[in-house]
């Protein structure tokens, strides 16, 4: 990638919610095409090593804003809000005179202190949203939008671009595919086929720490009635209608796909006609992975791969050579990346790496943290962990397991060690096999020492080594 030049590029990041790598065809998917997301990849860059730092919603949003982790931007659950005054990469855009407009799914709380900043023009949905009819929120008040919340969301963003001049900077943020997987009544012909089931559909979990093992997001038996929209068919067995649900879910999810999908090429269309698009940084990511039927689950939270990675895929034609990117990546290294591709200087507080130039970018491994251990809906235990090009090190220490009122007892800290290489279904849980004694032991001290890096506090269960 080449220096900033004279003209200054365009902003454009489209960001949707909960949109797994591995139903982007351009990642390989088995279960559907994305054309017009693929059409970004083949004209710039495919980051097939991008991951979230907390695979959850609203943390994720606030690492890709402010370039600092969860324990520095304050934004740990879904439940803790942004203090929007901090610094961000749009407030930085924003000084630098760029035109900058955030529109659809904020999610990081709203009212004075929680509502966008930085922005000269903003127009969000509430918390989730709604996929129909929603509800939009600007500096006027409440409205109700008639339409599907996908095609509502690119109308608005094309609007503001289209109404000002120079450079400007566009977050158009999705709600879909996130749950309950509502998709627009003209897809309703769409697969309707049986879809692949994953491979790893049937995970016993024999080797998993009692930690995963009680996650409520199995699909055979947590996918409610407002998610299926209709009841399975009487005399199925156990077996029979978990494949029944997950042909159900993965049915509406993937329609949701395909209206994001046609949006995103409404945004490259319209770039293209303005002039715009060889100038413009153009970015399709998801806030997180999620689970697709893999290990029988939905949802995600977990430091595991579907979990975990994030689809990124990056065009810019007047400076980006089309490619693949293998680097490990994180979201919060968007920040410092966007600031200088636009050649504007970054705040000293974010806490990623540009990569901008990646002939010098080299990354040993990503530090994990899911805060949220008192989600009484998913059971997901909080952890950290540490992932590095062939292994992956989590440690659930469990804090808050015993809430009043869950029916869950109190578990002890737990370790799982995962090679990447000979397994990279992470079926194996390899931490207590003799073998891989040093391996855990190096891959503690070099958690220790990023975790140590980044600002972040070890769980007093299992305090840092001194000089680790």
């Amino acid at each position: 990638m080449s220096p900033p030049e004279a003209r200054r590029p365009n902003i454009v990041m489209i960001l949707t919610d909960d949109h797994a790598a591995h139903a982007i065809s351009a990642y390989g998917s088995v279960v559907n095409t994305t054309p017009r997301i693929d059409e970004i990849a083949r004209l710039g860059l495919r980051f097939d090593n991008c991951f979230a730092t907390n695979s959850l919603c609203s943390p994720s949003r606030a690492s890709i804003l402010t370039g600092t982790y969860s324990h520095v931007n304050g934004v740990t659950t879904l439940v803790t809000p942004i203090d929007a005054s901090q610094p961000t990469f749009v407030s930085a855009l924003k000084a630098a005179g760029y035109r900058t407009a955030m529109i659809g799914k904020w999610h990081m709380g709203d009212g004075p202190g929680h509502n966008p900043e930085d922005f000269d023009y903003w127009d969000v949905l509430i918390e989730q949203g709604e996929y129909l009819d929603p509800n939009f929120l600007d500096k006027s008040g409440l409205r109700q939008v008639t339409g599907y919340a996908t095609d509502i969301i690119t109308d608005l963003a094309l609007t503001w671009i289209a109404a000002g001049e120079g450079p400007y900077c566009a977050l158009i943020y999705h709600k879909a595919p996130h749950r309950p997987w509502i998709p627009p009544a003209a897809f309703d012909d769409r697969y309707n086929d049986p879809v692949p089931l994953p491979p790893t559909f049937g995970d016993d979990y024999a080797t998993r720490t009692s930690s995963a093992r009680r996650a409520a997001m199995r699909i055979a038996e947590h996918l409610t009635l407002e998610d299926l929209k209709e009841p399975p068919p009487d005399g199925l067995s156990y077996d029979e209608e978990a494949l029944w649900k997950y042909q159900r879910f993965m049915r509406d999810y993937l329609r949701c796909v395909d209206s994001v999908d046609d949006n995103v090429g409404r945004v490259v269309d319209f770039l293209r006609e303005r002039g715009d698009f060889d100038d413009t940084l153009l970015m399709y990511a998801s806030d997180q992975g999620f689970f697709l039927g893999d290990h029988g689950w939905f949802d995600k939270r977990f430091m595991y791969e579907e979990s975990l990675r994030m689809p990124l895929v990056m065009s810019y034609p007047r400076r980006v050579v089309p490619g693949v990117v293998t680097e490990m990546v994180t979201n919060v290294d968007w920040a410092q990346t966007i600031l200088e591709a636009a050649g504007v200087p970054a705040h000293p507080r974010m806490q990623g790496r540009s990569f901008w130039d990646l002939t010098t970018f080299e990354r040993d491994g990503v530090y994990y943290r899911y805060w949220e251990h008192d989600d009484v809906f998913h059971k997901a235990p909080a952890h950290y962990g540490y992932r590095t090009a062939r292994y992956k090190l989590i440690y659930f220490y469990n804090d808050g397991m015993g809430i009043p009122g869950c029916g869950w007892g109190t578990y002890p800290p737990e370790w799982e060690l995962y090679d990447l290489v000979a397994d990279p279904a992470e079926l194996r849980n390899v931490y207590e096999l003799p073998e891989y004694r040093a391996i855990r032991a190096e891959l503690k001290v070099a958690m220790w020492r990023e975790q140590a890096r980044v600002g972040d506090q070890p769980h007093p269960s299992q305090p840092r080594p001194v000089g680790a």
